[in-house]
């Protein structure tokens, strides 16, 4: 089952403890980011102590209620440009609540390789995002069977990954 528009709305928002996600591509093509990247890469920063938006918000709100929301995004050094851009809003998002850490591979094997992106709710549901190569969404695919391994795969990206302040901290900029 595909899951877009209010389904999708509904499965982000519905859950009751935990919303985790994979990260893996060095670039995401969103349409509705194209502003803000052309921004990013002209010298233009927001402040991260300062930055509110909608989605801030939300991350506050579930923190609030008692749950939470994090990721783990794979990368290899240098970081693309998108990945920059992603990190300043990660440094807004993870204030707010979001529990970010990254796992550099770089030099190294990585311990999810062939893993696609997804989603894990609750620990009970998995939705695979599905990317073109060139990082534009395909679709969201709710998946129909045993989560295990999905928990298995949160459980290795968790225990190799550092929380993303300690990475920037570490001299892993761009």
């Amino acid at each position: 089952m595909f899951l877009d528009g209010e389904n999708w709305t509904a499965k982000v928002q519905g859950f009751k403890r935990e919303a985790w996600r994979l990260e893996t591509l060095p670039w995401y093509r969103v349409p509705s980011e194209e502003d803000e990247i052309r921004d990013f890469l002209a010298g233009r920063r927001i402040d991260p102590q300062n930055h509110s938006s909608g989605y801030t918000e939300g991350l506050r709100k579930i923190r609030a209620e008692g749950k939470s929301k994090g990721r783990v995004h794979i990368v290899t050094r240098p970081l693309t440009e998108y990945l920059r851009f992603e990190f300043m809003y990660y440094e807004a998002h993870s204030l707010a609540g979001d529990d970010i850490r990254i796992l550099d591979v770089t030099g190294r094997p990585n311990p999810l390789e062939g893993v696609q992106d997804f989603w894990l709710f609750d620990k009970t549901e998995v939705v695979l995002m599905n990317y073109e190569a060139d990082g534009t969404q395909i679709n969201r695919e709710l998946y129909e069977g045993d989560p295990g391994p999905y928990v298995e795969y949160q459980r290795i990206a968790l225990a190799e990954s550092v929380p993303f302040q300690e990475y920037v901290n570490g001299g892993h900029r761009a």
